[in-house]
């Protein structure tokens, strides 16, 4: 069995401020040439480990290209949703973004928290689930998001979740796990997205975690600049096989990132850091996300958990209404 896995491509149909070139175009290319390794490896199946859209409700014009660039995958296409293609870090939402439209029309086949999906080839039997982004996500046990049991005595078990799993300590304040606490003997391959950046293949007693990277660059951080965007070849028998494939369509950094914006960029995130640390030291907030502020206040006043995602699922609504006004 051979599995092709791909995250975060983050189609939208503007340019980001930090792109020279046209994105939509650059995007599609790529997601084209994945296509054509696709053929050439003749895998079985596609995954994609979220963040398929830039926003949940992005233009029909721009969803109904896109869609018909996903219908050529001959193989069947299963994802998670990840913060960008919900409102409000709402999972419930997903039936009112466009990617769920596309798993309604069965252009994507959309896994929800708690589903197992079974794929079978040639009498190997394998396990998918995925762990959709949620708000607390990244905040709470791990066990509870990276952590499944092989419900379908399974000869491998793949999960997939749209976390921020890091092979390096993030800033405080910047919710993640490290790679080091989520080995699971139940889970023969974790596969991640949403840390943008990736981190070389991961791979311990037979079990691997692997997050190839972002197949999109939205923003000019060196970091991204130097980096080049890769799929993921899973080759499933008597053992596991993974390999790397760099996209050759993708254009070195330094021809489609606009340096200027670096400085400029860089002096934005020293001044957002000190706001931010001004609304720490005079309210106790971790956070000046919305959400963030609901999970504080509710913490520091002992509302029950109830109470707080009826709050959370308001603000989603009202986010969503915003974003149809525009």
């Amino acid at each position: 069995m051979r599995i092709l896995y791909f995250t975060d491509t983050h189609i939208r149909g503007t340019s980001p401020r930090s792109r020279t070139d046209d994105f939509q175009l650059t995007i599609r290319r790529k997601i084209e040439e994945v296509i054509e390794i696709a053929e050439r490896e003749q895998v079985d199946f596609v995954l994609h480990g979220g963040d398929v859209f830039d926003r949940p409700n992005l233009s029909p014009a721009v969803v109904r290209e896109f869609a018909q660039v996903f219908r050529r995958f001959r193989a069947p296409i299963y994802a998670i949703a990840g913060n960008h293609d919900i409102y409000g870090h709402n999972p419930s939402t997903i039936e009112r973004t466009m990617l769920g439209l596309l798993d309604a029309f069965g252009t994507i086949r959309l896994i929800s928290d708690g589903q197992k999906v079974k794929l079978e080839k040639d009498g190997l039997v394998v396990q998918l689930s995925g762990q959709p982004f949620h708000y607390d996500l990244d905040k709470r046990d791990v066990h509870l998001d990276y952590h499944v049991e092989n419900e379908c005595e399974a000869a491998y078990c793949i999960h997939m979740v749209h976390g921020m799993l890091v092979d390096r300590a993030l800033p405080d304040g910047v919710p993640h796990t490290m790679v080091g606490d989520v080995w699971c003997d139940t889970v023969d391959i974790l596969l991640t997205g949403h840390y943008h950046a990736g981190f070389p293949l991961q791979h311990r007693a037979g079990k691997y975690i692997v997050n190839p990277g972002a197949l999109a660059r939205i923003n000019n951080h060196p970091s991204e600049i130097k980096r080049m965007p890769q799929v993921a070849l899973i080759e499933l028998g008597e053992s596991i096989q993974i390999s790397l494939i760099p996209l050759r369509s993708a254009t070195s950094g330094e021809e489609v990132l606009d340096r200027s914006y670096i400085e400029k960029n860089m002096y934005r995130q020293e001044q957002l850091a000190s706001f931010v640390q001004q609304i720490r030291s005079a309210t106790d907030f971790q956070a000046v996300d919305v959400m963030d502020i609901i999970d504080e206040i509710s913490r520091l006043n002992g509302i029950d958990e109830e109470v707080k995602f009826e709050a959370q699922r308001r603000i989603a609504i009202e986010q969503e209404k915003g974003e149809a006004g525009h």
